[in-house]
C-alpha cells in the first residue's frame, strides 16, 4: 500500500513537471505576427480559445485610428473589423468626435495576451476608447504616447464631467447592434444611461455593469452564425438590468462587510497549449 502511495506521488509529481515544463500559450501566440492562412474562425470561448484567418483593421481609416500599434493587437474576425468601422462611421456624426480610436481587440492569431486581458482570445472583442477622437492623423509615436480619458467619478459610483450625450448615443447604437452580444462599462455610467434614458430601453439589457472600463468601453460580438466551435456566452438576465447597476453603486457608496466564509482567491494558471481547443494547434501551424 505505502509502495502504490509512493509510485501515485511520483508519478503526479512527474506529469506537474512535464505540464510545466511547456510553453505557455500566450508566448506561443504572442510570438505570431500576421494571421494564419485560414476562413475566418473563432475556435473556444472569449477567454479560452483562438482565432484562424483573422483580418488585420487598417492602422487609420476615414473614421477611426489604432491605438498602441507596438501591441499587434488591431486583428479580428471580419465581422469585428466591419463592425469597427460602421460604428466609427456613427460616431464621426456627434458632436466633437470625428470617429473612433480603437484600442485591443485580439492578436493575429487570437489566443492568451502576454500581457492585459484575459478575454480578446477569438477575434471578437473590442476596446474602444472613451476618449473623443477628434484628430485622426496622430502619428505612430503619439498613438503610443496619448492616453484615454476616464468618465468615472467615487471610484465608478457616478460619472464625471468628462461624460457627454455622445457617449450615450455612441454605446446605444452599440448594443442595438445585432452582431453585439454585451458592453462592459463601469456602474456609474450602465446607471446614468438608466436615468437619462427617455426612449426604447430593450438594449440597456447588453449593457452590462463590470470593474475597470471607465477609460474604454468593451464590445463583446456574439459567435457569428455557422461558426462551429465558437463558444458564445451565456446570453443576458432578461430586463434592463438597470437595478442590478444600482446595487453595484449602492456597494460602491456603501461597501458591505467582507464574508469570513469567502473563499480564498485562487491563483489565475497560465494555460498551455493543450488547454486551448484542439483547433489551435493547426491554427499555431499555418503559414
Amino acid at each position: 500500500m505505502i509502495f502504490l502511495r509512493i509510485l501515485t506521488v511520483l508519478g503526479a509529481l512527474i506529469l506537474g513537471a512535464a505540464v510545466a515544463a511547456e510553453p505557455l500559450a500566450k508566448d506561443l501566440f504572442g510570438a505570431q505576427k500576421a494571421a494564419s492562412r485560414q476562413k475566418p474562425a473563432g475556435f473556444g470561448s472569449y477567454s479560452r480559445g483562438c482565432a484562424a484567418g483573422s483580418v488585420q483593421l487598417p492602422e487609420t481609416g476615414p473614421t477611426w485610428q489604432a491605438m498602441r500599434l507596438s501591441r499587434n493587437r488591431n486583428w479580428g474576425h471580419p465581422e469585428a473589423i466591419d463592425f469597427v468601422q460602421d460604428l466609427s462611421r456613427f460616431a464621426a456624426g456627434q458632436r466633437g468626435w470625428s470617429g473612433l480610436y480603437i484600442g485591443d481587440i485580439s492578436q493575429p492569431r487570437g489566443g492568451p495576451m502576454l500581457s492585459g486581458h484575459r478575454s480578446h482570445q477569438i477575434g471578437l472583442d473590442i476596446d474602444i476608447w472613451m476618449l473623443p477622437a477628434n484628430n485622426l492623423r496622430l502619428s505612430r509615436q503619439a498613438r503610443e504616447n496619448i492616453s484615454s480619458i476616464s468618465l468615472r467619478r467615487a471610484n465608478g459610483a457616478y460619472v464625471n464631467d468628462n461624460w457627454t450625450a455622445a457617449h450615450h448615443a455612441i454605446l446605444r447604437e452599440a448594443a442595438q447592434d445585432r452582431r453585439v452580444a454585451r458592453i462592459f462599462v463601469f456602474p456609474g455610467a450602465k446607471v446614468r444611461m438608466c436615468n437619462d434614458e427617455k426612449g426604447n430601453r430593450a438594449y440597456l439589457r447588453k449593457i452590462r455593469p463590470w470593474w475597470g472600463h471607465h477609460y474604454h468601453f468593451h464590445v463583446r460580438l456574439n459567435c457569428p452564425r455557422g461558426s462551429r466551435g465558437c463558444v458564445d456566452q451565456s446570453p443576458p438576465p432578461k430586463g434592463d438590468g438597470c437595478a442590478e447597476a444600482q446595487q453595484w453603486v449602492n456597494n460602491i457608496l456603501n461597501p458591505p462587510p467582507p464574508d469570513p466564509n469567502a473563499p480564498a482567491p485562487k491563483k489565475r494558471r497560465e494555460y498551455v497549449l493543450a488547454d486551448l481547443p484542439n483547433q489551435c494547434v493547426s491554427v499555431l501551424r499555418s503559414n
